[in-house]
Protein backbone atom coordinates (compact mmCIF):
# COMPACT_ATOMS: atom_id res chain seq x y z
CA UNK A 1 0.00 0.00 0.00
CA UNK A 2 1.19 3.47 -0.85
CA UNK A 3 2.26 5.79 2.21
CA UNK A 4 -0.74 7.97 3.76
CA UNK A 5 -0.96 11.52 1.87
CA UNK A 6 -0.65 13.77 4.98
CA UNK A 7 -4.05 15.87 5.71
CA UNK A 8 -3.56 19.81 7.00
CA UNK A 9 -6.87 19.63 8.48
CA UNK A 10 -5.95 16.69 10.53
CA UNK A 11 -2.55 18.64 11.53
CA UNK A 12 -0.71 15.79 10.19
CA UNK A 13 3.01 16.15 9.89
CA UNK A 14 4.30 12.07 9.37
CA UNK A 15 7.79 11.55 11.95
CA UNK A 16 10.59 10.09 9.37
CA UNK A 17 13.21 9.80 11.49
CA UNK A 18 13.71 6.48 12.81
CA UNK A 19 15.89 6.86 15.60
CA UNK A 20 13.57 9.83 17.06
CA UNK A 21 10.52 7.21 16.69
CA UNK A 22 12.64 4.69 18.87
CA UNK A 23 13.89 7.29 21.74
CA UNK A 24 10.45 8.48 21.84
CA UNK A 25 9.35 4.95 23.16
CA UNK A 26 12.09 4.48 24.94
CA UNK A 27 10.90 7.47 27.37
CA UNK A 28 7.66 5.30 28.53
CA UNK A 29 9.26 4.25 31.68
CA UNK A 30 7.10 1.18 31.78
CA UNK A 31 6.03 1.96 34.99
CA UNK A 32 4.35 -1.06 37.28
CA UNK A 33 1.31 0.80 37.23
CA UNK A 34 0.03 0.04 33.56
CA UNK A 35 0.05 -2.79 31.27
CA UNK A 36 -1.39 -1.19 28.39
CA UNK A 37 -0.72 1.75 26.02
CA UNK A 38 -2.39 3.68 23.95
CA UNK A 39 -1.05 5.22 21.25
CA UNK A 40 -2.64 8.42 19.71
CA UNK A 41 -2.88 9.48 16.38
CA UNK A 42 -0.34 6.78 15.09
CA UNK A 43 -0.25 7.92 11.15
CA UNK A 44 1.75 5.26 9.05
CA UNK A 45 2.97 3.68 12.45
CA UNK A 46 6.46 4.97 13.31
CA UNK A 47 6.09 5.12 16.56
CA UNK A 48 4.01 1.93 16.27
CA UNK A 49 7.01 -0.25 14.85
CA UNK A 50 9.09 0.21 18.07
CA UNK A 51 5.78 0.23 20.41
CA UNK A 52 4.85 -3.55 18.96
CA UNK A 53 8.53 -4.55 20.38
CA UNK A 54 7.08 -4.45 24.22
CA UNK A 55 6.53 -7.96 24.54
CA UNK A 56 5.09 -7.31 28.15
CA UNK A 57 2.99 -4.26 26.99
CA UNK A 58 -0.80 -4.37 25.32
CA UNK A 59 -1.19 -1.93 22.78
CA UNK A 60 -3.82 -0.15 21.43
CA UNK A 61 -4.00 2.44 18.31
CA UNK A 62 -6.85 5.40 18.14
CA UNK A 63 -6.85 7.30 14.54
CA UNK A 64 -9.23 9.26 13.19
CA UNK A 65 -7.86 9.22 9.52
CA UNK A 66 -9.78 6.42 7.66
CA UNK A 67 -6.78 6.24 5.16
CA UNK A 68 -4.01 5.61 7.90
CA UNK A 69 -6.43 3.02 9.43
CA UNK A 70 -6.13 1.15 6.53
CA UNK A 71 -2.57 1.49 6.31
CA UNK A 72 -2.30 0.09 9.65
CA UNK A 73 -4.43 -2.90 9.55
CA UNK A 74 -2.23 -3.85 6.44
CA UNK A 75 1.11 -3.35 8.39
CA UNK A 76 0.68 -4.33 11.73
CA UNK A 77 -2.20 -7.70 11.67
CA UNK A 78 -0.89 -8.73 15.13
CA UNK A 79 -2.68 -5.76 16.33
CA UNK A 80 -6.29 -7.04 14.91
CA UNK A 81 -9.07 -5.66 16.96
CA UNK A 82 -6.90 -3.01 19.03
CA UNK A 83 -7.21 -0.29 16.21
CA UNK A 84 -9.69 1.75 16.82
CA UNK A 85 -10.99 4.11 14.53
CA UNK A 86 -12.20 7.36 16.27
CA UNK A 87 -11.20 10.58 17.98
CA UNK A 88 -9.48 10.05 21.06
CA UNK A 89 -10.92 14.03 22.62
CA UNK A 90 -14.49 11.83 22.10
CA UNK A 91 -14.36 8.32 23.56
CA UNK A 92 -14.58 7.44 26.73
CA UNK A 93 -11.75 5.28 27.68
CA UNK A 94 -13.61 2.52 29.95
CA UNK A 95 -14.90 1.27 26.55
CA UNK A 96 -11.64 -0.10 25.99
CA UNK A 97 -9.72 -0.44 29.53
CA UNK A 98 -10.42 -1.74 32.43
CA UNK A 99 -7.28 -0.93 34.33
CA UNK A 100 -4.37 1.47 33.83
CA UNK A 101 -2.97 2.43 30.31
CA UNK A 102 -0.27 4.92 29.62
CA UNK A 103 -0.68 7.40 26.30
CA UNK A 104 1.92 7.98 23.90
CA UNK A 105 1.70 9.84 20.44
CA UNK A 106 2.91 12.52 17.85
CA UNK A 107 -0.24 14.77 18.76
CA UNK A 108 -1.75 16.91 16.06
CA UNK A 109 -0.14 20.29 17.10
CA UNK A 110 -4.16 22.11 16.49
CA UNK A 111 -5.94 19.27 19.11
CA UNK A 112 -2.93 19.05 22.02
CA UNK A 113 -3.78 20.84 24.63
CA UNK A 114 -7.47 19.65 24.49
CA UNK A 115 -5.54 15.96 24.07
CA UNK A 116 -3.92 17.36 28.06
CA UNK A 117 -7.18 18.18 28.92
CA UNK A 118 -8.74 15.32 28.30
CA UNK A 119 -5.68 13.51 30.10
CA UNK A 120 -6.52 15.43 33.52
CA UNK A 121 -10.03 14.41 32.98
CA UNK A 122 -8.88 10.67 33.18
CA UNK A 123 -5.83 11.21 35.30
CA UNK A 124 -6.79 8.24 37.59
CA UNK A 125 -6.68 6.04 34.74
CA UNK A 126 -3.98 7.55 32.96
CA UNK A 127 -0.45 7.02 35.20
CA UNK A 128 1.78 8.20 32.36
CA UNK A 129 2.13 10.43 28.99
CA UNK A 130 4.61 10.52 26.81
CA UNK A 131 4.26 13.18 23.85
CA UNK A 132 5.63 14.72 21.08
CA UNK A 133 3.76 18.60 20.39
CA UNK A 134 5.30 22.04 19.60
CA UNK A 135 7.95 23.17 21.77
CA UNK A 136 6.60 25.92 23.01
CA UNK A 137 3.47 24.43 24.09
CA UNK A 138 5.89 21.48 25.21
CA UNK A 139 7.81 24.17 27.17
CA UNK A 140 4.79 25.99 28.70
CA UNK A 141 3.31 22.43 29.96
CA UNK A 142 6.88 21.72 32.16
CA UNK A 143 7.48 25.72 32.93
CA UNK A 144 7.59 26.76 36.53
CA UNK A 145 5.93 29.34 38.23
CA UNK A 146 8.01 32.50 37.74
CA UNK A 147 8.69 31.91 34.00
CA UNK A 148 6.95 34.26 31.62
CA UNK A 149 5.35 30.67 29.92
CA UNK A 150 3.51 29.11 32.75
CA UNK A 151 0.14 29.19 32.27
CA UNK A 152 -3.11 27.81 32.63
CA UNK A 153 -2.34 24.34 31.13
CA UNK A 154 0.73 24.60 33.35
CA UNK A 155 -0.73 24.50 36.59
CA UNK A 156 -3.99 22.27 36.12
CA UNK A 157 -1.48 19.20 34.79
CA UNK A 158 1.34 19.92 37.66
CA UNK A 159 -1.66 19.90 39.84
CA UNK A 160 -1.56 15.91 39.24
CA UNK A 161 1.35 15.48 37.02
CA UNK A 162 5.07 15.48 37.21
CA UNK A 163 6.36 17.15 33.77
CA UNK A 164 9.87 16.95 31.97
CA UNK A 165 10.87 18.36 29.03
CA UNK A 166 12.82 15.60 27.31
CA UNK A 167 14.34 16.94 24.01
CA UNK A 168 13.78 18.88 21.08
CA UNK A 169 13.25 17.63 17.34
CA UNK A 170 13.87 19.34 14.35
CA UNK A 171 11.52 20.48 11.15
CA UNK A 172 13.47 18.51 8.35
CA UNK A 173 12.43 15.14 10.16
CA UNK A 174 8.92 15.18 9.46
CA UNK A 175 6.32 14.95 6.38
CA UNK A 176 5.64 17.70 5.25
CA UNK A 177 7.71 19.77 7.65
CA UNK A 178 6.32 21.81 10.06
CA UNK A 179 7.08 25.34 10.31
CA UNK A 180 8.09 25.12 14.01
CA UNK A 181 10.14 22.80 16.03
CA UNK A 182 8.64 20.10 18.31
CA UNK A 183 9.70 18.75 21.90
CA UNK A 184 8.66 16.27 23.44
CA UNK A 185 7.67 15.48 27.20
CA UNK A 186 6.90 13.03 29.82
CA UNK A 187 4.01 13.29 32.38
CA UNK A 188 3.99 10.59 35.09
CA UNK A 189 1.22 11.18 37.68
CA UNK A 190 2.07 12.08 41.12
CA UNK A 191 0.81 11.32 44.19
CA UNK A 192 -2.17 13.65 44.65
CA UNK A 193 -5.23 11.99 44.67
CA UNK A 194 -7.96 14.71 45.09
CA UNK A 195 -7.65 18.47 46.16
CA UNK A 196 -8.49 19.84 49.69
CA UNK A 197 -10.13 22.68 47.89
CA UNK A 198 -13.25 22.14 45.60
CA UNK A 199 -11.72 21.65 42.10
CA UNK A 200 -14.29 23.22 40.39
CA UNK A 201 -13.14 26.69 42.09
CA UNK A 202 -9.89 25.84 41.76
CA UNK A 203 -9.83 25.54 37.70
CA UNK A 204 -12.19 28.89 37.78
CA UNK A 205 -9.40 30.66 39.66
CA UNK A 206 -6.49 29.55 38.03
CA UNK A 207 -8.31 30.27 34.76
CA UNK A 208 -9.15 33.43 35.53
CA UNK A 209 -5.80 34.48 37.12
CA UNK A 210 -4.04 33.77 33.97
CA UNK A 211 -6.98 35.30 31.33
CA UNK A 212 -5.30 38.97 32.93
CA UNK A 213 -2.04 37.49 33.46
CA UNK A 214 -0.32 41.21 33.85
CA UNK A 215 -2.86 42.81 36.36
CA UNK A 216 -2.31 41.41 39.91
CA UNK A 217 -4.54 38.70 41.35
CA UNK A 218 -6.91 41.36 43.18
CA UNK A 219 -8.09 43.18 39.95
CA UNK A 220 -7.91 39.90 37.77
CA UNK A 221 -10.50 38.04 39.99
CA UNK A 222 -12.66 40.35 40.54
CA UNK A 223 -15.52 38.89 37.73
CA UNK A 224 -15.06 36.05 40.81
CA UNK A 225 -16.70 39.02 43.63
CA UNK A 226 -14.24 37.93 46.34
CA UNK A 227 -15.56 38.67 49.75
CA UNK A 228 -14.30 41.86 51.40
CA UNK A 229 -12.31 39.89 54.74
CA UNK A 230 -9.54 38.53 51.73
CA UNK A 231 -8.28 42.22 50.76
CA UNK A 232 -5.80 42.10 52.88
CA UNK A 233 -4.13 38.77 51.88
CA UNK A 234 -0.72 39.33 50.26
CA UNK A 235 -1.02 36.65 47.83
CA UNK A 236 -3.45 39.25 45.79
CA UNK A 237 -1.09 41.28 45.12
CA UNK A 238 0.96 38.85 43.09
CA UNK A 239 -0.12 38.01 39.64
CA UNK A 240 -0.82 34.29 38.86
CA UNK A 241 2.19 33.37 37.08
CA UNK A 242 4.25 33.93 40.43
CA UNK A 243 2.11 31.24 42.22
CA UNK A 244 2.71 27.50 42.02
CA UNK A 245 0.07 24.89 42.04
CA UNK A 246 0.27 24.87 46.39
CA UNK A 247 -0.27 28.38 46.52
CA UNK A 248 -2.80 28.18 43.87
CA UNK A 249 -4.87 25.46 46.00
CA UNK A 250 -4.39 27.69 49.18
CA UNK A 251 -5.90 30.82 47.60
CA UNK A 252 -9.13 28.67 46.37
CA UNK A 253 -9.17 27.62 50.05
CA UNK A 254 -8.96 31.59 51.42
CA UNK A 255 -11.60 31.93 48.96
CA UNK A 256 -14.38 28.93 49.90
CA UNK A 257 -14.00 29.36 53.22
CA UNK A 258 -14.35 33.43 53.07
CA UNK A 259 -17.78 32.58 50.87
CA UNK A 260 -18.60 29.80 53.45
Amino acid sequence: MKPVRAKKHLGQHFLKDKNIAAKIVESLSGHQDYREVLEVGPGMGVLTEFLVQKKDTGLYLIEIDRESIEYLNEHFPQLEGHIIQGDFLKINPDQYFKNAFAVIGNFPYNISSQIFFKVIDHRNQIPEVVGMIQKEVAERLAAKHGNKTYGILSVLLQTYYDIEYLFTVHEHVFQPPPKVKSGVIRLRRNKRDKLPCDEVLFKTVVKQGFQNRRKTLRNALKRLNLPQQLNQESVLDKRAEQLSVEDFIQLTLLIQEAGN
